[in-house]
C-alpha cells in the first residue's frame, strides 16, 4: 500500500511537470527586476543599505569607526567593523554604549586614549565565550593606553561628587545599589599608559561603581599598571583572568566591599609588584576562589594602613611572601579560610580555579603545576611552563640525564617529618643540566620558605677522594668517588638554592648544594644559595672547578670541603647578616691545596671568616674580609703556611679588606637588587 502511494506521488510530479512545459512553450515573459521599496526594512532593488542608497530619496549613513569625543545618547557599535580609540571617548550621562559579541576595537598610543562611562551614563558588553568583545592597542605594547574607565554613584571614603586621579573624571554619590551597566566576556589587552610620576590607567578602572553593575568573565592581560582597580564602591565580578598586569593584578581602595569570585593570576615576568594590594580604610571585601601563580617569586597579597579582605579558597604558588602588612595593620582584619592571615604560610594549596574557565581568552601564556619526585632512568627534561612540586627524593640514575631549561622551579614540599626525605640526587654516572640565564634563572626553593625546608641539590661523581672508591656518602646511603677527576656530572648555570639544609641526625645535615667526588668535567657558574641551615656548598674530595658563587645567611658554614678537595672556586660573594652562623670557609681533612680566587666575606654579625681543621689549607688570592671577629682559625694547630693568602703565609688576625671587592651587582639576578 505504501509503494502505491509513493508511486502515486511521482506521477502526480510528472504530470505537472508535463503541465508547466507545455504551457512554457509559448510564455516568453520576463520576470520584473525587483524595486527598491525603501519602507519594507530589507535591502532590495537598487538599494546600497537597508531601505536607503540607490533610488531611495535618503542617503546610506557610514560607520563612524573613531571613537573619541562624547556620546550623548544611545549607540550601538557594528561588530563587523573594526573601532579605533582615537582620543577619549566619553558615554555621557543618559546614554548607552552597547558593544556586541564580537566587536574589536584598537586603541592608538597614547594617555588620552581610554573610554569612560561617565556618572550616569552605561555600558552594555555583550561579549561570549565564542565572541568575546576585545579591546587592544594598535601597537600590542603595555602601557599603550588607558583602558575602560567606569564612574559610578554608589558611596566611596572620598564622598560624593569626588574627582578621579585620571581625567577630573567625577564619580562617588550615596546610591551602592547603582548600575552602570552590564559587561560579559571582555578582553582588555595592554593599558596602563603612563599619566605622571605617580599615576597610571589601570586596565579596568572601577570609580564607585555600584552592585546593579553586572560584571563577569572578564580578561586583562599585559599592563603596565594594574589589571583592575576599585576605587570605593560596591561592584562585584565574577571569573576573572588577570595576567601579566605589572604593577597589581587586583588594587582597591576607599573602602570597596564588593566581592570578586573565581580569579585567576598569572606572573610569568620579572618586575611585577603584587597579586592584590589593598590600601586605606577596610570595607572588608570578600575574596572566593583566588588562585594566583607566578614564576618570578614577589609578593602575593599587600595590605596597606587598616585594608583587610574575608578570603576563602585561596591557593598561591611560586611568591617569595603570602601575606605582606605594609603598615603593621592588623592581620585580623584578613579573615583567610576562617581564620586570621599567617605571613608564616605559604597558602599553598591545589588550585581553586582551574584556568580552563578563561579557554575563551585565547591566552598563549599557561602556567601548570606537576608533582616530581621518583626515580629517572632516561634522559629527561622539565617543562620552564610548569611549576613542579617536589614531593619526596627525585634520583637521577646512571646513564640518565635532567635538564631543567631556564626559568623553570621547583618547589620542595616542606610537610612537617619529610624534609629529610625531600631532595634531588644526581647519582654517580648520572648528569644534570641546568640551563638559566641571568634574565630567567633556575629556582629550587619550598612551600614553608624556612631555613631546613628539604634536602637541596647533591651531585655524585666518580672523581678521586680520600674516602677512596665507591665510599658511601653521611646522607642517603648514595655511593661516590673513583678513579677519573675529569668525570663530568654535567652543567649548572644560573641556579637558586633556597632554605635547604633539613637536619638528618645530631650528626649531620643536608647543604644547599652537595658534591660528592664531582669531576673537572662538570661546569658550575652562578649559583646562588640562600638561608640554608647547615652549610651553602660543601665539596666532598673531587677535581670540579666553579665560578661566581653568591651565598647569603648559611647558617653552618658558607664554603665547606673535606677528603681532598682540589679544585678552584672563583667569583664568590658571602653575606652574613644573621646572628650565629658559623664561618664563611670551613675546610677539613688533608690539604690538596685547593683555589679560591676573588672571595670577599661580609658580615653584620661577628664570628669566624675562615677555619681550616685539620691539615686543611688553601691557596686564596685577591681575599676580602669585613665584619668578622676572628679573620683565620686553625682549630686543630695545622700548619698555617698551608694557607697562602695573595702570596704570603696567612696572618691569624691579618687584615684583609685591602683586596678587591667581588662586585655584589653582578648577583644581581639572584638579588633582585
Amino acid at each position: 500500500m505504501k509503494t502505491k502511494i509513493a508511486n502515486f506521488g511521482v506521477l502526480l510530479a510528472l504530470a505537472g511537470g508535463l503541465v508547466f512545459t507545455a504551457c512554457s512553450s509559448d510564455d516568453t515573459t520576463v520576470d520584473p527586476t525587483p524595486q527598491a521599496s525603501c519602507t519594507d526594512g530589507i535591502k532590495n532593488g537598487s538599494e546600497t543599505g537597508v531601505d536607503c542608497g540607490g533610488s531611495c530619496p535618503n542617503s546610506c549613513v557610514t560607520e563612524q569607526t573613531n571613537l573619541n569625543g562624547s556620546l550623548d545618547e544611545d549607540r550601538t557599535l557594528d561588530p563587523t567593523e573594526t573601532y579605533t580609540i582615537t582620543g577619549v571617548f566619553s558615554i555621557e550621562a543618559g546614554a548607552t554604549l552597547t558593544i556586541p559579541a564580537g566587536t574589536k576595537i584598537v586603541s592608538e598610543k597614547g594617555t588620552d586614549r581610554y573610554i569612560v562611562v561617565q556618572k550616569g551614563g552605561m555600558i552594555d558588553v555583550q561579549g561570549t565565550s565564542g565572541n568575546p568583545v576585545i579591546m587592544t592597542s594598535l601597537n600590542e605594547t603595555p602601557g599603550d593606553w588607558g583602558g575602560l574607565v567606569i564612574a559610578g554613584n554608589a558611596t566611596t571614603t572620598e564622598g560624593v561628587d569626588a574627582v578621579a586621579e585620571v581625567g577630573g573624571i567625577i564619580y562617588g554619590g550615596t546610591d551602592d545599589n547603582d548600575s552602570s551597566g552590564s559587561i560579559e566576556f571582555l578582553v582588555i589587552n595592554y593599558a596602563g599608559a603612563q599619566i605622571n610620576s605617580e599615576s597610571q590607567y589601570n586596565g579596568l578602572s572601577l570609580y564607585a561603581v555600584g552592585s546593579g553593575t553586572s560584571i563577569s568573565d572578564i580578561a586583562i592581560l599585559n599592563g603596565t599598571d594594574d589589571g583592575v582597580e576599585f576605587f570605593g564602591g560596591t561592584a562585584s565580578i565574577t571569573n576573572l583572568y588577570l595576567e601579566n598586569n605589572e604593577d597589581d593584578a587586583v588594587d582597591w581602595t576607599e573602602g570597596w566591599n564588593g566581592t570578586i569570585t573565581n580569579t585567576f593570576v598569572l606572573h610569568t615576568i620579572d618586575g611585577f609588584s603584587t597579586a592584590v594590594e589593598a590600601d586605606g580604610v577596610n570595607g572588608n571585601p570578600t575574596i572566593v576562589n583566588f588562585t594566583a601563580i607566578s614564576t618570578e617569586g614577589g609578593t602575593a597579597l599587600q595590605f596597606k594602613k587598616e585594608s583587610g579582605a574575608t578570603i576563602t579558597g585561596l591557593s598561591l604558588t611560586g611568591y617569595e611572601t603570602s601575606i605582606d602588612m605594609r603598615d603593621n595593620g592588623p592581620l585580623a582584619n584578613i579573615q583567610i579560610d576562617g581564620a586570621d592571615a599567617d605571613p608564616n604560610l605559604t597558602y599553598l594549596a591545589d588550585a581553586t580555579v582551574e584556568i580552563s574557565l578563561f579557554a575563551w581568552v585565547g591566552s598563549q601564556t599557561g602556567i601548570e603545576t606537576q608533582p616530581l619526585a621518583g626515580t629517572l632512568t632516561t634522559d629527561t627534561t622539565l617543562d620552564a611552563d610548569v611549576i613542579y612540586l617536589l614531593q619526596g627524593s627525585l634520583s637521577v640514575e646512571a646513564g640518565a640525564k635532567l635538564t631543567i631549561p631556564a626559568g623553570t622551579v621547583i618547589i620542595a614540599n616542606a610537610d612537617s617529618g619529610q624534609e629529610t626525605e625531600t631532595y634531588i640526587v644526581v647519582k654517580k654516572g648520572a648528569q644534570i643540566d641546568v640551563q638559566g640565564t641571568e634574565d630567567d634563572p633556575v629556582i629550587m626553593t619550598s612551600t614553608d620558605q624556612n631555613p631546613g625546608d628539604w634536602g637541596g641539590l647533591i651531585l655524585l661523581g666518580d672523581a678521586t677522594t680520600t674516602e677512596g672508591v665507591d665510599a658511601v656518602a653521611e646522607v642517603g646511603g648514595f655511593i661516590y668517588g673513583g678513579t677519573n677527576d675529569a668525570d663530568t656530572s654535567g652543567s649548572i648555570s644560573y641556579l637558586v638554592i633556597n632554605y635547604a639544609g633539613a637536619q638528618i641526625n645530631a650528626e649531620s645535615q643536608y647543604n644547599g648544594l652537595t658534591l660528592y667526588a664531582v669531576g673537572s668535567g662538570t661546569t658550575i657558574a652562578n649559583v646562588a644559595i640562600l638561608n640554608g641551615t647547615d652549610d651553602g656548598v660543601e665539596f666532598f674530595g673531587g677535581t670540579v672547578n666553579a665560578s661566581n658563587f653568591y651565598l647569603a645567611n648559611n647558617e653552618d658554614d658558607a664554603v665547606d670541603w673535606t677528603e681532598g678537595w682540589n679544585g678552584t672556586l672563583t667569583n664568590t660573594y658571602v653575606s652574613h647578616t644573621i646572628a650565629g652562623f658559623s664561618t664563611a670557609v670551613e675546610a677539613d681533612g688533608i690539604n690538596n691545596n685547593p683555589k679560591l680566587v676573588n672571595f670577599t666575606a661580609v658580615a653584620t654579625e661577628p664570628g669566624i671568616a675562615l677555619q681550616f681543621k685539620k691539615e686543611s689549607g688553601a691557596t686564596i688570592t685577591n681575599l676580602y674580609l669585613s665584619g668578622y671577629s676572628t679573620q683565620v682559625d686553625m682549630v686543630n694547630g695545622g700548619p698555617i703556611a698551608n694557607v697562602q693568602i695573595d702570596g704570603e703565609t696567612a696572618v691569624a688576625d691579618g687584615d684583609y679588606t685591602s683586596g678587591t671587592q667581588v662586585d655584589l651587582a653582578a648577583f644581581a639576578w639572584a638579588t633582585g637588587d
